[in-house]
């Protein structure tokens, strides 16, 4: 039997392998995620470390999302078989355009953990279409990421599917999913200075005037008029 030099990680595939093969490629996006954990001393990874040739053999199943509110995000960047399955580029879409409508309650649900915690998800799909293969099934990874002030606003994620999942666009179905809280978080972005003041150190409002000068503090409003002047 001959053997296949291209190698995944520890693993080497063999002829007629690749779909029991695709799930280690999310392991190279999880290995990735955490040595760069590893360099920030256990914080969560800023997203500007983020370098596509770390994990380049898993390139066409990754994808980057951003925040964009409370359990919500959209595609900054979407590898070509995300492309595939949904039969368009996936750049700007909002995330929950992969689910079906039923389960994107849940879909916000794990966002809300990913970014709120901020937490590791892992999550099983099955395909809404299953084509000829009724065993068809997907993996997803989302990894959290950081902004430039500490702030969990991104998300670095991985999706692989075997068996055929039918004609484009492709919907999925949660079927199982797992959060693991990450151990060391950064911390959040700073108040706005007006929120940092102490108590009674704030200035008080100031009273409406109408136009015209405004008489200084403590000089009398009303002054006597002589009947010369």
């Amino acid at each position: 039997m001959k053997r296949i030099r291209q190698a995944v990680g520890n693993v080497i595939p063999w002829p007629g392998s690749s779909a029991r093969l695709e799930p280690h490629k999310l392991n190279t996006l999880r290995a990735y995620w955490e040595a760069l954990r590893d360099e920030s001393d256990g914080a969560i990874p800023a997203r500007l470390r983020v370098d596509p040739r770390g994990f380049s053999n898993a390139l066409e199943h990754a994808f980057l999302l951003e925040r964009v509110a409370p359990g919500m995000a959209k595609f900054r960047l979407a590898g070509a078989h995300l492309g595939e399955l949904m039969g368009m580029e996936l750049r700007g879409m909002p995330f929950a355009a992969l689910f079906l409508p039923q389960d994107r309650g849940a879909v916000q649900a794990v966002l809300a953990e990913v970014f709120d915690l901020p937490a590791e998800a892992e999550l099983t799909l099955r395909p809404a279409r299953l084509g000829n293969a009724p065993d068809a099934s997907a993996r997803m990874v989302l990894l959290p990421l950081r902004d430039r002030e500490g702030s969990v606003t991104a998300a670095l994620g991985g999706l692989v599917s075997t068996g055929a999942t039918g004609a484009p666009p492709q919907r999925f179905e949660i079927a199982a999913r797992s959060l693991s809280p990450c151990g060391g978080t950064a911390p959040p972005a700073p108040a706005p200075a007006e929120d940092r003041l102490a108590p009674g150190f704030a200035e008080p409002a100031a009273d409406f005037e109408g136009p015209g000068e405004r008489p200084a503090r403590g000089r009398p409003r009303l002054r006597v008029v002589k009947p010369d002047e």
